[in-house]
């Protein structure tokens, strides 16, 4: 398995039309920036509105790095991550995350998001994106705490030996949030995309029970809750204190992220963002539950006080005084009164929250929030030679996430600050015609993970999301 940690030099494999110099990948060697996406004939899964999207929009990029790299990057999920077959009758898709051969709760909602418009016209594709929704239920079914699963439910991980319930079929049990949220957003958005609530089964609707059971637990009212977790590892953001704990929280109504979506863990316990992306999706959950063809209105009802509890308490606990910039969302809480400022480039984030839909880009709020984070105020933003950004512990100090940068941009109002991301995003992909998890701030050629499909078909939602509202902007890049 590729170590996600490892801040290391471009290695790609040289592509047609690239040379490799001493800093890493230069640009093209031929103004025709040659695709470097893989044959026909070795990819994971071809989408006909895909290509024509690809095809329509480059058309209407007249700068040809930025039209290259969207055809690089928004089909790479489908290109090179998806496992998709028939089981039992029904759609199965396994996605993986590039480089890392398991499948994460978050990762594979993320990757295949961006594809939900194009379902009514692709119905291969709307099965692929049904089969996704199939493969988390049986994820959060094995077990609502891991993060990330293989497809051979009988595989022993390599974390083995963390000191959790581990079971064989999961790749790492890291308790986040986000990890329950992003399943019930796929689900969300694919039954308002095509009005299908077939893939709301018996064993949908115990997984949405799952979640609330787990979500309940993690608000800690009464104890602890059955999960905790501990690693022999030399990487502080790896292990968890206190017994595997962490550290107290005061039971409010929160509920408790022992992991950031970044797989580090939290400091304190109450990871804000986190607990807004529940608040939206436990009305989705309600909703789902309460349509005509699958009508649990008793789990419906349970979601939706679920909603208010965590929203009362967000709304007590989860905003702070800065003393600069007012009132602002915190990153973390305990309850106590303590709060952790920062943002972390992995989402949810303070900044991704209107992309996630728990706040609107304009709210006062939000814009309090996002001028922190977008400053030296937010401790992992980091400003260089290459570029500026957030980042975050897991990639350590002085490394930009190219997804803080493509979210700057989609939750941007500004199309100054647009184009100011745009500009990033085509000068620190090292001439790889790919987005990376993160690069260093000086020296764009330095990065971490050469095949990230999250970040390149975000990248590619990013266009497509320009294409549609400020289509005059692209043409101005």
């Amino acid at each position: 398995m590729a170590n996600r940690r490892q801040f290391i030099q471009s290695t790609g494999v040289l592509s047609a039309g690239m040379l490799l110099g001493k800093n890493g990948w230069s640009a093209p060697l031929t103004p025709d920036y040659i695709s470097n996406r893989p044959a026909m004939a070795d990819r994971k899964f071809t989408s006909t509105a895909v290509e024509e999207v690809i095809v329509m929009i480059k058309k209407q990029l007249p700068n040809k790095e930025l039209s290259w790299l969207f055809e690089n990057c928004f089909p790479n999920t489908l290109d090179t991550t998806v496992d998709f077959e028939i089981i039992n009758g029904k759609p199965d898709t396994y996605v993986i995350t590039g480089d890392i051969d398991a499948m994460w709760l978050r990762d594979s909602t993320a990757q295949v998001w961006p594809y939900l418009p194009l379902v009514k016209k692709d119905a291969k594709l709307q099965e692929l994106i049904k089969g996704v929704i199939n493969r988390q239920t049986k994820c959060i079914l094995l077990d609502p705490y891991a993060n990330a699963f293989y497809k051979d439910v009988n595989k022993i991980s390599e974390w083995k030996d963390d000191v959790t319930k581990m079971k064989p079929g999961i790749h790492e049990r890291k308790w986040e949030i986000d990890s329950l949220c992003y399943p019930v957003r796929l689900a969300y958005g694919y039954w308002k995309q095509t009005g299908d609530s077939s893939v709301f089964d018996s064993s949908w609707k115990e997984a949405m029970q799952s979640i609330i059971q787990t979500f309940t637990e993690q608000q800690r009212l009464h104890d602890k809750g059955p999960y905790s977790f501990q690693r022999n590892t030399t990487w502080a953001t790896d292990g968890v204190p206190l017994s595997g704990y962490g550290y107290p929280v005061k039971p409010v109504g929160l509920i408790v992220s022992t992991f950031r979506p970044s797989d580090d863990c939290t400091l304190l316990p109450f990871l804000i963002p986190s607990n807004m992306f529940a608040i939206e999706i436990l009305g989705y959950m309600s909703e789902l539950l309460s349509l005509p063809a699958v009508n649990d209105l008793s789990l419906a009802a349970k979601a939706k006080a679920l909603q208010v509890q965590v929203k009362k308490a967000w709304q007590q606990y989860g905003i702070i005084q800065h003393p600069m910039f007012g009132r602002i969302i915190a990153f973390e809480v305990n309850g106590y009164g303590s709060f952790h400022l920062m943002d972390d480039a992995n989402v949810p984030s303070l900044l991704s929250l209107p992309y996630l839909g728990t706040i609107a880009p304009n709210d006062p709020l939000y814009l309090n929030t996002r001028k922190v984070v977008l400053s030296e105020n937010n401790p992992f933003y980091y400003k260089g030679k290459a570029g500026e950004g957030i980042g975050g512990p897991h990639t350590g100090a002085d490394t930009i996430w190219p997804m803080s940068i493509i979210l700057r941009a989609i939750t941007s109002v500004d199309e100054k600050e647009i184009k100011h991301c745009l500009d990033m995003l085509i000068k620190t992909h090292a001439g790889t015609g790919f987005m990376h998890e993160s690069f260093h701030k000086d020296d764009a050629s330095k990065f971490t993970r050469k095949w990230f499909a999250w970040a390149n078909t975000l990248f590619g939602e990013l266009i497509m999301k320009l294409y549609k509202e400020r289509s005059a902007l692209l043409k101005t890049i």
